[in-house]
């Protein structure tokens, strides 16, 4: 039994070094796209002569989907939904926090994703106070800064962690299988439903894809690697 313990936890360890390799990979794809925007095909192209990066393939994508309003009060109002799934899982660690009196009996993972959560937050700041590119259209009649898109970031950081979560402390293989569905159908309506909406630049997305998968995979990969007992 023991040794078939200290097997699982080898396997554990090599998966979260792989998924540390790949979320770096992420990462610095991320950080190289981000420059590329800066740099490639520039042109003041966006509204009120805005300087756009990749300027041609993202004004083509931008004509051929038009601006569709609806969609995006749509995903703007369902941005809520992993929102709420924070406060969830923050209320969960208060809870632990508050019976057992110390924030080290607080489970690890909870105490990781509350990291996760914070560093997702940062970034979205961080590009808030450095804009890289400007909306296509103005917002209520202001200028908003784009890249990448919060929504794409926050829904793409967010609800993978539901269904690791989930995977972690249910057993009904039913709900997990619900949960893995919901999570799958409600993450692409949501990239797809900012792609179409005429409200980001394609570069947006792709950067939050990217900067998503990468920051997700470390997350995955530093609770296998601290792994080391059922909480």
């Amino acid at each position: 039994m023991a040794e078939l313990k200290e097997k699982g936890q080898t396997t554990m360890k090599k998966n979260g070094k792989r998924l540390l390799f790949l979320g770096s990979i992420f990462i610095g794809a991320s950080i190289i796209w981000t420059l590329l925007i800066q740099k490639v095909d520039v042109q003041p192209l966006g509204v009120n002569g805005t300087n756009i990066g990749f300027a041609t393939i993202n004004c083509w994508f931008h004509n051929l989907t038009g601006v569709h309003m609806e969609i995006y009060h749509i995903t703007d109002w369902l941005g809520l939904v992993p929102f709420f799934i924070c406060l969830i899982f923050g209320g969960i660690g208060f809870v632990q926090l508050m019976k057992r009196r110390s924030l080290l009996k607080v489970d690890y993972d909870i105490i990781f994703l509350g990291i996760y959560y914070v560093i997702m937050i940062l970034g979205y700041l961080i590009f808030e106070m450095i804009p890289i590119n400007y909306r296509p259209i103005l917002i209520e009649g202001f200028l908003e800064a784009s890249y990448p898109s919060s929504t794409t970031l926050l829904v793409l950081c967010v609800m993978p962690t539901l269904m690791e979560q989930v995977n972690r402390r249910s057993e009904s293989v039913m709900f997990k299988g619900i949960i893995k569905a919901f999570v799958i159908c409600f993450s692409a309506f949501m990239v797809l439903g900012r792609l179409i909406s005429g409200v980001h630049w394609l570069t947006d997305i792709v950067g939050s894809i990217m900067l998503s998968l990468g920051l997700f995979c470390i997350y995955k990969a530093s609770i296998l690697l601290c792994y080391k007992g059922k909480s």
